[in-house]
């Protein structure tokens, strides 16, 4: 099993980063690199426990398939995403959010599992962790700013 660990401090309050961190919308804004669509389950809005929604995206020129599940929520603490049908063995994402000084501390934690054994576990180690790190960034770097620039003027997706 892989992990990524990350934080990210938003000078914001955290009912803001909450849902901007589970707003579908968002999300495809920030994966527009790779194309990604929600086409099942929740495909707009703020995604809430025991919703699913399927992701279609080209992911290293293929494209791919991954369901997710909100197995677990508290508002505006955490949530926990898993995988239901994808490309990995296993997948599971935890959003975690603590206030700290007026600011936002946004921690994600991700966990993955690649099939093929030995083979995934050495395609983890050389590419996939870097890869899906950069995915997380590109996320988080959009969150952040539309929660700071949000703090004087509305802002719209």
């Amino acid at each position: 099993m892989s992990r990524i660990y990350l934080e990210t401090l938003i000078e914001a309050d955290i009912n803001t980063v909450f849902d901007l961190a589970r707003d579908i919308d968002l999300h495809q804004k920030s994966t527009s690199k790779t194309n990604e669509k929600a086409i099942a389950g929740r495909t707009s809005g703020l995604i809430e426990e025991n919703e699913t929604v399927t992701w279609r995206a080209k992911h290293l020129g293929v494209y791919q398939k991954l369901t997710t599940r909100i197995i677990r929520m508290k508002k505006p603490e955490y949530f926990t995403d898993e995988m239901l049908k994808g490309a990995f063995k296993s997948m599971r994402h935890q959003h975690i959010f603590k206030r700290t000084g007026g600011k936002t501390l946004m921690i994600d934690i991700f966990d993955f599992e690649s099939p093929l054994g030995i083979i995934g576990n050495l395609f983890n180690q050389i590419f996939l962790t870097h890869y899906l790190r950069n995915f997380l960034l590109e996320r988080n770097k959009l969150i952040k700013t539309i929660a700071e620039s949000s703090k004087n003027s509305i802002v719209t997706l």
